[in-house]
């Protein structure tokens, strides 16, 4: 797991409190885009802004061929529906009505360990 997954989510894991874990973990994702760009936007419109303009902010690749720009174009969207699946949710139901079980917060935990690693190898393309 990447440390600023557990840097975020530490002490929710460790009291097994999955729901909350989740929510932490996702913030540190827009967390990271917003320390690397100087940008104070939230959720899609942080998405949109840092990874998916031409060029954008942040590229996860050279962007040279179409299979590059493909790649950047995914990389924004499973960022935007991790966002709108796991990180809206918990910051807007009760616990009590949206569950999060231990299984699927480890699931959830690699998805982001693997955008934390994306983001910290992503370069700041020339603006045209």
């Amino acid at each position: 797991m990447h440390a600023d997954v557990l840097k975020f989510c530490r002490a929710e894991l460790l009291a097994d409190n999955y729901f909350h874990a989740v929510q932490e973990a996702v913030k540190s994702v827009a967390n990271k885009m917003r320390t690397r760009t100087g940008l104070t936007d939230d959720g899609a419109a942080l998405v949109d802004r840092v990874l998916a303009g031409y060029p954008p902010l942040l590229a996860i690749n050279a962007l040279s061929t179409a299979s590059e720009r493909s790649e950047q174009s995914g990389f924004a969207n499973l960022v935007r529906g991790t966002f709108c699946m796991f990180r809206n949710p918990t910051a807007h139901e009760a616990r009590i009505h949206w569950s999060m079980s231990k299984e699927d917060a480890e699931d959830l935990l690699s998805i982001v360990s693997l955008i934390h690693r994306r983001l910290d190898a992503a370069h700041m393309p020339a603006r045209i």
